[in-house]
């Protein structure tokens, strides 16, 4: 059987039987793929509180390893499309702790700037 033949116009292509082991193992979604997920969504949902730093930081590390390990286990570990979207939002996450720390710093200046140093005496002392 050809690779590319279809059984019918219109459906997907049938995969040649020659190729895959009747042994080896059944794809399966890799279960670091959803904690990154799951991590980037509470990073993405924390950031502008500063405690989405920590959750996103660590779901962009576990991204690299879960990429790793996807690409060693030859195909048989799945889930790119969790980990891509479990990264988008990890670096949300990131933006919006960057600019709530920014946002801070600028109205802790000029708050700073606003208030008045020393003493304010009466305008007739010395």
């Amino acid at each position: 059987m050809m690779e590319g033949m279809t059984t019918v116009p219109g459906q997907v292509p049938v995969a040649p039987q020659a190729y895959r082991h009747p042994h080896d193992p059944e794809p399966v979604r890799s279960t670091k793929a959803r904690a990154v997920f799951a991590l980037g969504l509470i990073g993405a949902l924390t950031g502008l509180f500063l405690g989405g730093a920590v959750p996103a930081t660590v779901a962009l590390m576990l991204a690299r390893q879960a990429r790793r390990e996807a690409y060693a286990s030859g195909g048989y570990l799945t889930g790119a499309d969790w980990l891509r979207r479990g990264e988008q939002m990890a670096r949300t996450g990131l933006v919006l702790t960057a600019a709530a720390v920014v946002a801070a710093v600028v109205i802790g200046v000029v708050r700073a700037a606003d208030a008045s140093f020393g003493h304010d005496f009466a305008p007739n002392f010395d």
